[in-house]
């Protein structure tokens, strides 16, 4: 059976500013979008934050039962400096600093997203589409604002009319902004300046000659507005209108907004039911920004190698200290937090490790279900349908920890009937493996040890085979070396660790 039959999840819905229950469009599929990096520079733990946040809410889906398509972009170009309508493009800008091209720049960033995600153990999206890439459906988007009347050209660009949108809709409607406080905002602008309006936004922006990044178009030479590339590529993949848009707080307005505009202008109707937005990660009390320099790198952490931390911090420990804040809540960063963290973090991989362990023949089974385990697991799963709640989550989590170092004897279970057993196992397991994210890395660190040596014992055998005692005599004398003893018997090589 499908356990997202039976656990209706409540989402907050950023556009209605509060909870709501989930109804997905087609049930079981879901289609989820989240803005993904600007890959001009490394990706900084806030950002990393943010992409573990969304990780636990499609790994809950997945676990549900759901059918989920999860779409995260890579910002390649048209994210213009200070997330303007002028001036330069931060990837032209970061290539000319480093004197690369754009896309060695983009290519570098992106690896290096894909390493910190991948060691942070975040699944890969579905699909992780480029705006680069797509390029012929933003200007087709483009050009069907500009025949619904929503949008004009001027010297080359294309605006979004927001006044003339705002007659029939609310240009503000998720940020709760209206358009006399957006005009405070931008009565600085040049008297001279091309729009109609200074609230207007642009869509497709006229290529200055020291414009690096240019595509041609039906306005002439130019490139697409950052707001509308992830408009057209949630369209292409997910259709006019799907399930979940997610992303940091910061880019609610006027990213988002300028998203929810674009597709009633253009497919006329709101493409988003659930909008969902992470809070920040503070550093030394201060919002993580690139701009501000106050930030630390995941790869910093992971490496100790950043003045702000006391050692280094293994990945998965930095995942559980991401997910004892609800998503929607400030984290603050400290040694002391993360210090906990780890603790934490290890205290439940043990009792993972223990449960696991159980001899299942040598459990004393009980006619009687242990009813305090049933509850705790049941509000494990009440937590995550209440928006996720990670939090509280952990904390019933580790009531259950405690009840199993509590009645485990001799590697078995007392008093707990097979039913129970059976439900703890599996559910323990899915909720800190599959939903939460978190591997043991003790277990991991030994499985990567075994594969390792196992390898170097095939090569062994393999010279062994070929009479080359030199080779097989090498590997055995250099492994002694490092303290790993090669032990030859009936039914093969084993090894130990002295």
């Amino acid at each position: 059976m499908d356990k997202y039959k039976s656990n209706r999840i409540q989402l907050f819905n950023s556009l209605k500013g509060e909870k709501e229950e989930f109804i997905p469009i087609n049930a079981p599929h879901i289609g989820m979008y989240v803005c993904g990096p600007t890959v001009y520079s490394n990706a900084h733990l806030g950002n990393a934050r943010t992409f573990v946040s969304f990780d636990v809410v499609y790994r809950y889906l997945l676990f549900l039962g759901y059918k989920v398509r999860y779409v995260r972009n890579i910002t390649d170009v048209g994210h213009l400096v200070d997330d303007a309508d002028e001036g330069e493009d931060k990837l032209a800008k970061t290539a000319k600093i480093e004197q690369l091209e754009p896309m060695e720049v983009a290519q570098k960033y992106t690896v290096e997203f894909r390493k910190v995600m991948q060691m942070l153990n975040a699944l890969p999206p579905s699909i992780e589409p480029t705006a680069t890439g797509h390029i012929i459906e933003q200007i087709e988007m483009v050009q069907s604002i500009l025949d619904n009347g929503l949008a004009y050209e001027m010297n080359g660009s294309v605006y979004f009319d927001v006044l003339k949108y705002n007659e029939k809709l609310n240009y503000g409607e998720l940020s709760g902004r209206n358009i006399e406080e957006l005009y405070e905002g931008t009565r600085t602008l040049d008297a001279q300046d091309e729009k109609k309006n200074a609230v207007d936004f642009a869509i497709w922006k006229k290529a200055a000659p020291e414009h690096i990044m240019r595509w041609n178009s039906p306005w002439g030479e130019g490139f697409p507005g950052w707001h509308l590339e992830c408009s057209a590529m949630g369209t292409k993949y997910l259709g006019k209108k799907f399930d979940i848009h997610g992303g940091g707080m910061d880019l609610k307005f006027p990213h988002h907004e300028c998203e929810i505009a674009q597709g009633n202008a253009a497919n006329g109707e709101s493409p988003v039911n659930y909008w969902l937005h992470t809070n920040m990660l503070t550093l030394n009390g201060q919002r993580m920004s690139k701009s501000t320099g106050n930030t630390l790198l995941p790869l910093e952490l992971f490496y100790g190698a950043s003045d702000k931390i006391d050692k280094a911090y293994a990945p998965m420990v930095v995942r559980f200290f991401m997910l004892q804040a609800h998503y929607r809540s400030t984290l603050d960063f400290s040694g002391a937090a993360l210090q906990a963290a780890e603790k934490g973090y290890k205290k439940l991989m043990a009792a993972l490790r223990l449960l696991n362990g159980i001899a299942y023949q040598e459990t004393e089974f009980s006619e009687r279900d242990d009813l305090e385990i049933v509850k705790l697991l049941d509000s494990c799963y009440e937590f995550m349908n209440d928006d996720f709640n990670t939090p509280r989550t952990i904390a019933a989590l580790f009531e259950i920890v405690a009840k199993v170092n509590g009645i485990c004897k001799n590697n078995a279970l007392v008093g707990l009937s097979k039913k129970t057993f059976g439900r703890l196992q599996e559910d323990f397991n899915g909720l800190v493996t599959q939903v939460l994210g978190l591997s043991d890395q003790q277990k991991d660190n030994q499985d990567q040890l075994d594969g390792t040596i196992g390898m170097l014992i095939d090569l062994r055998t393999e010279a062994k085979n070929e009479k080359n005692w030199s080779m097989s005599d090498a590997i055995r004398d250099q492994l002694k070396e490092i303290g790993i003893q090669l032990k030859d018997g009936k039914e093969g090589t084993s090894y130990s660790i002295e």
